[in-house]
């Protein structure tokens, strides 16, 4: 069993238009309305890879039991603490030209942030001792919530024997890096945030990703889009880079990188087949038109095809 936890789930709405004119009256062409938050995201790439997983973080209100339902509909155990008054909406714009426009709302405010946060850590700890093999905590942290909470999470993996991802941004992600506990799998931009600069080549990536794991970090899984990834671990650092060129919605990309790092290390894979892994799995989230869902087809073609290099420097 793989636990993902999303402290700030969404109900993702996706709308398809033509083509985005600032400014301007669009037509939808086709709206998709559905359970989201990255944590969530995961657990449905695990769900598609036959994994078994539960989705846990926080919820409440109309739209959160909706959450749970819609879950629960699509085979996906939801264990999430009712902290939430209701919760948010994110909105995901497609053009036909191939663009995503995306606008994120910023969450609800639990009532009492401390009792939710302290819910979650003992719903969390719950899931490990009931026989978790790994551990994904992913996305940004509902309004009030502390910061610290993805790198506590990621300690009680640890204090279980269990592997944990940390996907977040800002002081989360940099908590978490500096606990000791977390492989993070963050994307250029966040990487440059947690190394107090941009980066943009991937000499720079792997640099900035070696500081990161020196300060703290299991190890580092860079999401480079276009790039592929890079991985910067005690045993190494690699670089992996797609197959080809694909057009599609980037969304859901880095979800299932996350779901392909903690299926390699709950099996013991070594680094350059996780990471192959994991580009494939990117790759067949790019090709599904909503985040969460993955072609599996095209993962099958890729994970034998995606090259993997030992970086040693540009």
């Amino acid at each position: 069993m793989i636990v993902t936890v999303t402290a700030n789930p969404a109900l993702d709405v996706t709308y398809r238009v033509d083509t985005v004119r600032p400014g301007q009256v669009h037509r939808v062409a086709d709206v998709t309305e559905r359970a989201g938050g990255k944590g969530i995201n995961v657990a449905r790439v695990l769900h598609a890879l036959a994994q078994e997983v539960v989705a846990t973080g926080v919820g409440g209100g109309l739209t959160g039991a909706r959450v749970v339902r819609e879950l629960a509909a699509e085979g996906i155990r939801a264990d999430l603490v009712r902290a939430l008054p209701d919760v948010r909406r994110t909105l995901v714009v497609q053009a036909d030209d191939g663009s995503t426009t995306s606008f994120w709302e910023p969450g609800h405010r639990p009532a009492s942030p401390e009792v939710a946060a302290r819910q979650l850590v003992d719903r969390v700890h719950s899931l490990l001792r009931a026989g978790a093999a790994g551990l994904v905590v992913s996305g940004s942290l509902a309004p009030g919530l502390p910061a610290s909470l993805p790198a506590k999470l990621a300690e009680l993996g640890a204090a279980a024997g269990v592997p944990a991802v940390v996907d977040a941004d800002g002081e989360p992600l940099h908590l978490a890096a500096h606990g000791g506990h977390a492989v993070l799998t963050p994307n250029r931009e966040e990487l440059g945030r947690l190394d107090g600069g941009p980066v943009g080549s991937v000499a720079e990536v792997a640099a900035a990703a070696a500081r990161v794991r020196a300060g703290g970090a299991r190890a580092v899984v860079a999401t480079l889009g276009a790039d592929g990834m890079l991985a910067s671990t005690p045993d190494g650092t690699w670089v992996a880079r797609p197959v080809e060129a694909l057009q599609g919605n980037p969304t859901g990309a880095g979800d299932a990188a996350a779901a392909a790092v903690v299926l390699g290390l709950t099996a013991g894979a070594d680094w350059p087949s996780l990471l192959r892994d994991a580009v494939a799995l990117s790759a067949a989230a790019v090709a599904r038109p909503v985040a969460g869902e993955v072609d599996l087809d095209l993962y099958r073609r890729w994970r034998e095809r995606v090259p993997v290099e030992r970086w040693e420097g540009p």
